[in-house]
């Protein structure tokens, strides 16, 4: 009778599974590749919300990441995406890369890591500052990427302009390997911190940070009002001197018509969560949830609820 009851009971509660399952909404997230930074915080969004907000699954999507994560929520292809400040900014007002897309209407859900522009070289090479970099082989990310706009814009605070560098297109990864073999003499990354496409390098080459004139980084601070001062230890990377870099909120984003009490139990689940986040992932560690009150596209309704009551 013992062994009848169990058995009966195992099977109520895959039968509940299987019906909680069937009824719970799914909904997708826009992260990036997969050797980058967004893909495994996608992944622990997706395992929070799977968990803490009933009716709701959640699954990573790969896309292009942060520059077609806008676009694809604006198309309501995922429901959901990570981005940047920056990058919001620009597809709310449909400027620069948004240009053709038109104005979109983006609303935020919450602050993540701060991404920041990783710009070395390697240790025994002549070049110490952004001027240093003219006529110089510099990869700067793959073509249509985030890391793009910024380097136009640091370049830009020293005088120079992309014509000025040779620039070479390549995924992180691959411009780091360029770099440690000797093929281009800088690269950049927009990247959250440790990016493994640096350590990955660092194991064949020590590597140097490039650093901004003096006054250049408040210029920057005051004429682009998206960026924050951000200092990369040295232990990061093992390098001599922390890198004083340009960085820039992540963020949650998604349509401003996405039904309120969905974006209120995303928005819980995650952020009202942070310990469990944090153990499942290492970017999470690095993230200021009062930066949600700070991002420079409005926050959805849902989000603000959320964030009002605490």
């Amino acid at each position: 009778m013992k062994i009848i009851k169990l058995i009966n009971s195992v099977l109520i509660l895959i039968l509940s599974f299987m019906i909680g399952s069937v009824n719970a909404e799914e909904l997708r997230i826009g992260t990036a590749s997969q050797g980058g930074a967004f893909y495994p915080v996608g992944q622990a969004i997706s395992t929070l919300v799977n968990k803490h907000a009933k009716g709701l699954e959640m699954v990573p999507i790969v896309t292009g990441g942060s520059v077609q994560n806008p676009k694809l929520v604006n198309k309501k292809e995922v429901d959901i995406a990570i981005t940047n400040n920056n990058l919001a900014v620009l597809a709310n007002k449909g400027a620069a890369m948004y240009k053709k897309s038109g104005k979109m209407n983006l609303r935020a859900i919450g602050a993540l890591h701060f991404s920041v522009l990783h710009m070395m070289t390697s240790k025994n090479s002549d070049i110490n500052t952004i001027s240093d970099l003219k006529g110089k082989r510099v990869a700067i990310g793959p073509a249509g990427g985030g890391t793009i706009p910024f380097t136009k814009q640091v370049l830009g605070l020293h005088g120079l302009s992309i014509k000025d560098i040779k620039p070479v297109f390549l995924s992180y990864s691959d411009g780091f390997s360029q770099l440690a073999d000797g093929n281009v003499d800088a690269a950049f990354a927009l990247s959250g911190y440790p990016a493994g496409a640096v350590v990955q390098a660092q194991v064949n080459k020590s590597l140097k940070f490039i650093k901004l004139a003096d006054g250049k980084l408040d210029q920057g601070l005051t004429k682009y009002k998206n960026y924050n001062k951000v200092v990369i230890p040295k232990s990061a990377y093992k390098t001599d001197n922390d890198g004083i870099v340009f960085g820039v909120n992540n963020m949650l984003v998604t349509d401003w018509e996405m039904d309120a009490v969905k974006v209120y139990k995303i928005t819980k689940a995650i952020y009202g969560n942070m310990e469990e986040f944090k153990r499942i992932n290492a970017y999470a560690k690095q993230i200021n949830v009062e930066n949600s009150l700070k991002l420079r596209i409005p926050l959805h309704t849902g989000a603000a609820k959320y964030f009002g009551e605490k």
